[in-house]
């Protein structure tokens, strides 16, 4: 007996649209960075200017102060310096502070934490084992393909230097009078 409401379920299908908002660093701007940073400035422990957070996405502009354009011609916009340090900033805490709890860990735990890295790696030699064939052969592949286009080339440029043998008449070069 399923009792799933649709509305999990509509979780669990595939997306026919990817997401359209502006991203810093892989986290929407729109819907995570503007209400977290608004939360931040409201409690006290970000500064961030209001502007910045009213109009989180500005032009880009040359040094010249002309405004930027990409190769297909839209105009290029870049986020708020405020909210990119900040975004920084978080991104960096964040690093530091994985690392600082995986150093904790493996300090605390070295023996257990070392049985895991054996064998993860013992886990993994299969799969990179794998790869590798599959790799070795993928280049085979292509140098066995690369060798049959180059002799379908030369096979092409021999049967068109055959066609191109007719006997060229030049015409013959009359004796010049030497003179004493």
């Amino acid at each position: 007996m399923k009792n799933t409401p649709n509305y999990i379920k509509s979780l669990l299908l595939p997306s026919t649209k990817p997401p359209q908002g502006r991203k810093a660093w892989s986290i929407d701007l729109e819907t995570v960075w503007l209400p977290f940073l608004t939360s931040t400035n409201l409690m006290g422990d970000t500064a961030i200017p209001h502007d910045a957070l009213g109009a989180p996405l500005r032009l880009a502009y040359d040094k010249d102060g002309s405004v930027k354009f990409n190769r297909n011609g839209r105009p290029i916009t870049k986020i708020a310096k405020p909210i990119a340090q900040t975004v920084s900033l978080v991104r960096e805490n964040f690093v530091a502070n994985l690392k600082d709890y995986a150093s904790s860990v493996a300090e605390a735990h070295s023996d257990a934490f070392n049985k895991q890295i054996v064998l993860q790696r013992k886990a993994g030699e299969p799969i990179i084992q794998h790869d590798n064939n599959e790799m070795d052969k993928a280049i085979q592949l292509q140098i066995d393909q690369a060798l049959a286009e180059a002799e379908k080339t030369k096979e092409a440029e021999a049967v068109t230097e055959a066609n191109s043998t007719e006997p060229v008449n030049e015409p013959e070069k009359e004796a010049e009078a030497v003179t004493a």
